[in-house]
């Protein structure tokens, strides 16, 4: 069964349907208060370690081996934990995934997309 998660932009305006927002980012977006960001949670613990993100610095060309690093730091205790907690609101409706990152679709929001989705 596939659940219901969508991926945005912080920086979008909230949607009547977003359902449950969940920001991903380690660090808070530039220029986003938290009462416009609507959030219901900022997840710091699902995020890339700053190493990774370092590396990655969203390289189009690098997203491919970014994506596989960051799935195998998503099995560290603390991740895995933030993951399964994300997991979890993704079964009691829709969960929509927020980042700041300007190319949302090579992020590592998107990752997290596709692995909860399903």
């Amino acid at each position: 069964m596939t659940r219901d998660v969508q991926l945005r932009r912080i920086y979008d305006d909230p949607a009547s349907d977003d359902g449950i927002r969940v920001l991903v980012d380690r660090r808070w977006p530039r220029g986003v208060s938290k009462t416009r960001a609507e959030l219901d949670e900022w997840c710091t613990d699902v995020a890339p370690s700053d190493e990774l993100r370092k590396w990655y610095d969203h390289d189009p060309s690098r997203f491919e081996e970014f994506a596989d690093r960051y799935r195998a730091e998503l099995q560290e205790p603390q991740k895995a934990s933030a993951l399964r907690h994300l997991e979890l609101m993704a079964h009691r409706g829709r969960l929509t995934i927020l980042t700041a990152t300007k190319d949302a679709d090579i992020s590592q929001a998107a990752v997290l997309v596709r692995l909860l989705a399903n």
